[in-house]
């Protein structure tokens, strides 16, 4: 085989069906979230980022930034190693028992990011736990999946959001084997909310722990900001609560949260967890800051959800469709991979806007898209020029447009 021309023909071949993906060089400047520097062949450009999952202009935040500066000012750069050896650091410490309650939970543990959370907490969980039978609805996260086959556990898909197929499925289970059920709370893709109670519910039924995916919703739903479970009051009924510090809160890394006994079972045995290297102290202390303050502020919340309306009224009134749905994640649909990479790249090159086009393998076939996420520091003039420069773009690519009556 030629290697060379093996890598190549498959990159060309995704180039041609409009899947290839290009990294925008983006340069962001402190204190101008969300308009950001764009390197591109021809020179440099001012861009306003409307795709990014720092939902709430949190990596921008004084408080955020002042505690990574003193951090790395008191302590240096680096952890120093994994956790079991010499890098937990007391600002690991610290950020742990705010998320722990934070979620209402014993415990919490830190891992590297949101993704290594959930491959090592699910796919610990799924190996250690004897004829553990995993129940995962069909759109979960890739980081989610992933955990699961590496577990090498008996795992069942059930269809996404389907309460009717995921009891069929638990029934027709073997009654006395170990259960887990892994959900998230909002899906990044579409933007729909689980039915948590219900699913719960199923769960005391038939004996099976839960393990929910927060990642989309900590930061931006309940009182605290500890995401959809705690809107709805829910959770104390949830075995595990999975999050992220790379999104809402503007930082990096992933959690979880739940008793001090599988905590610290998942700490012992994850591979994940022990062979990794810790977080940095300033990055620690940066998303403690972030949490306590989203904790305290539903300013933050308040404004994106005014922000997110007005975008989607703006959309409704040009017929531009995009998916109804409960959370902060607005789906554009263009359907077409190589009209949607084109609008994509239109926006940045003449418009200023970003908005990195979502194609296949990501979204099925058919329903590629735009996916826009308002933020409380996009101005009413950032508004108004992106639905101005879409209203051009859908009439220029002759999109199809939802008719006015049916909205």
């Amino acid at each position: 085989m030629n290697y060379q021309d093996y890598f190549k023909t498959r990159l060309d071949a995704l180039r041609e069906d409009g899947n290839y993906r290009v990294f925008a060089d983006l340069q962001r400047k402190r204190g101008a979230y969300p308009k950001a520097r764009h390197t591109a062949k021809d020179g440099t450009g001012e861009v306003t980022i409307w795709c990014s999952n720092d939902y709430l202009g949190m990596g921008q935040h004084p408080a955020v930034l002042a505690a990574m500066h003193n951090a790395i000012d008191t302590v240096g750069a680096g952890a120093g190693g994994t956790r079991n050896i010499s890098g937990t650091t007391h600002d690991h410490v610290l950020l742990e028992g705010e998320l722990a309650d934070l979620h209402e939970k014993e415990a919490a543990l830190l891992f590297t990011s949101g993704y290594v959370s959930n491959w090592a907490a699910l796919g610990t969980l799924a190996s250690q736990i004897p004829g553990c039978i995993v129940f995962s609805d069909a759109l979960n996260h890739a980081s989610m999946i992933e955990g699961i086959r590496h577990s090498k556990a008996a795992r069942v898909i059930w269809k996404h959001n389907d309460l009717e197929d995921l009891e069929a499925k638990l029934a027709a289970a073997d009654p006395d084997a170990p259960k887990l059920i892994a959900f998230e709370s909002v899906y990044s893709m579409d933007g729909d909310i689980a039915p948590i109670k219900e699913i719960c519910d199923l769960a005391d039924k038939y004996n099976a722990m839960t393990y929910l995916d927060e990642v989309h919703a900590v930061g931006l739903y309940g009182p605290r900001g500890a995401g959809v479970a705690e809107r709805e009051g829910l959770m104390d009924r949830l075995t595990v609560i999975e999050g992220t510090l790379g999104k809402a809160f503007g930082v990096m890394g992933g959690y979880i949260a739940a008793s001090a006994e599988l905590c610290d079972f998942v700490r012992s045995f994850a591979s994940g967890f022990i062979f990794t290297t810790a977080l940095p102290p300033a990055v620690a202390a940066g998303a403690r800051a972030s949490v306590q303050h989203l904790k305290q502020s539903n300013v933050e919340r308040d404004r994106q959800k005014e922000r997110v309306a007005r975008v989607r009224a703006g959309l409704d009134a040009m017929g531009i469709p995009h998916i109804d749905n409960p959370s902060h994640i607005i789906p554009v649909m263009v359907g077409d991979p190589v009209k949607c990479k084109f609008i994509s790249d239109t926006l940045m090159r003449d418009y200023g806007v970003y908005i990195q086009p979502i194609n296949y393998p990501t979204v099925p076939k058919g329903t590629e898209r735009l996916r826009i996420t308002p933020s409380p520091v996009h101005s009413d003039a950032d508004i108004e020029h992106l639905l101005g420069a879409l209203e051009e773009l859908w009439s220029q690519c002759e999109v199809a447009r939802v008719p006015l009556a049916a909205q």
